[in-house]
């Protein structure tokens, strides 16, 4: 079957369950593909299929725009050419994030984690799984530099992976920051929610860094994933590069099982880490190991449901717009839960997995819908391609998509990890009236 299109040219809104998981993003070529596909994409410019493996060992592999295309896989929709910029907005514009609304000053810092336990599930030859985590947490003071969105390498690849032309190379390496590079953590000992976050596939963890930095100026720890050679790139200490590894195999049966189930691994690794005795950060004993929560867009949350069952430090979580590849268990999860994302995604609508998985939700739950959204709208990325002149279809305007997740999300957060009562999650506000509440019996979100 096909993705199923929202309006011209192309626009996915889920993928069908039988279809390859790049199948919807491969359906947009240009920053489009990259920003508003609600599911995965192979490393492969536009007018290519699945590539060849992009990093069949640890080296560093970059997707060169001029490479030869690779034939299509079976079944897989044609491409369409690259949009063109919104007429009269300059391209060269340099994005921005929204200031976070919390009162600290935030800081910003990455860490390098080697599981020695477990072989790299994509690449066996790369040897023990290493992973790339940002760390956003309250600072000391608001002194310094604002950490960089992604270097401009980074930037190069995620646009050549997605066949983007007509923006300079490094256009998301321009986008300010708030969080300051390694400033020094701030709170009391055991006293820090952590919130993990766990990005798209093919997307990097600084994706969802607008909601990152939010959580943070209000006194959560934040630690975003990447899950490496599941993204466009990742780069580890020296330089070294990985790309896109398992974007060559994402059409096989069960992929998309395989990626949760690696990410709930990488979850409880990165929990390890940061919360063991031996912290592998300085301000680890900051966090309040027992309230632990998990969101992510796309497939990363997707993934927080096996997360959850399997690792029961992670006590609440979020999926922002992400099928479920990996059904809940009929024996059903009984902590708090919420499904958040665009239209497509309401009750009965063009993605059956959440209906199913409503029902297994045994625990505190919401469903809600964001009218006027697309797949990127729950990421940085809607906002930033209007930015540089691009436009993915949403009606979510200027910062409006960022405002709204980081609203939901942190009153989800302060909620279940906080005990603070949430009107806003009781029912419609008038001052978010693009999100509507859905009851999935009655068939209606309103």
């Amino acid at each position: 079957m096909s993705d199923k299109n929202d309006h011209p040219p192309a626009v996915p809104l889920r993928r069908t369950r039988r279809a390859p998981l790049g199948a919807g993003l491969a359906a947009v070529a240009g920053l489009a593909a990259l920003l508003a596909a609600t599911v995965p994409a192979p490393a492969a410019a536009a007018g290519s299929g699945t590539p060849s493996p992009a990093a069949p060992s640890p080296a560093a592999s970059t997707p060169a725009a001029s490479s030869p295309a690779a034939p299509a896989p079976a079944g897989a929709p044609s491409r369409t050419p690259v949009p063109a910029p919104v007429p009269g907005e300059d391209p060269r514009i340099r994005p921005y994030l929204p200031a976070p609304t919390g009162p600290r000053p935030v800081g910003t810092t990455s860490l390098h984690l080697t599981d020695t336990s477990r072989p790299d599930p994509w690449v066996p030859a790369a040897g023990n799984r290493e992973l790339m985590v940002s760390l956003w947490y309250p600072a000391a003071s608001r002194t310094g530099h604002p950490a960089p969105y992604m270097t401009a390498k980074e930037s190069e690849l995620v646009l050549a992976g997605t066949g983007v032309t007509g923006v300079p190379p490094d256009a998301l390496s321009r986008t300010r920051t708030h969080a300051v590079a390694d400033a020094r953590p701030a709170g009391r000992r055991h006293g820090l929610p952590l919130v993990v976050l766990s990005p798209g596939f093919t997307w990097p963890r600084s994706s969802l860094t607008a909601l990152a930095e939010d959580l943070a100026s209000h006194g959560y720890v934040v630690a975003g994933i990447d899950h490496t050679y599941e993204s466009f790139t990742t780069t580890f200490p020296g330089g070294r590069v990985a790309t896109c590894a398992a974007c060559s195999i994402e059409s096989e049966e069960d992929f998309g099982a395989k990626v949760v189930r690696g990410r709930a691994a990488d979850v409880s690794f990165v929990l390890d880490e940061l919360t063991g005795p031996h912290s592998r950060w300085p301000g680890g004993t900051l966090i309040d190991r027992s309230r632990i929560a998990m969101a992510g867009s796309s497939i990363g949350g997707a993934s927080a449901p096996a997360t959850m069952l399997a690792d029961p430090r992670v006590r609440a979580g979020i999926n922002l717009d992400g099928t479920m590849f990996a059904p809940i268990p009929a024996s059903g999860l009984d902590r708090p839960f919420m499904f958040m994302g665009q239209p497509a995604h309401a009750p009965g609508g063009e993605d059956p997995s959440w209906d199913r998985d409503w029902r297994r939700l045994t625990g505190w739950k919401r469903w809600l819908v964001v009218a006027g959204s697309v797949h990127a709208s729950f990421t940085d990325y809607d906002m930033l391609a209007r930015q540089i002149g691009v436009d993915l279809g949403g009606e979510l305007t200027g910062t409006r998509s960022v405002e709204i997740t980081r609203r939901y999300v942190r009153a989800f957060t302060d909620l279940h990890l906080r005990g603070r009562a949430q009107p806003l999650l009781d029912g419609p506000a008038r001052r978010h009236p693009e999100v509507r509440f859905c009851a999935p019996g009655a068939g209606t979100c309103g």
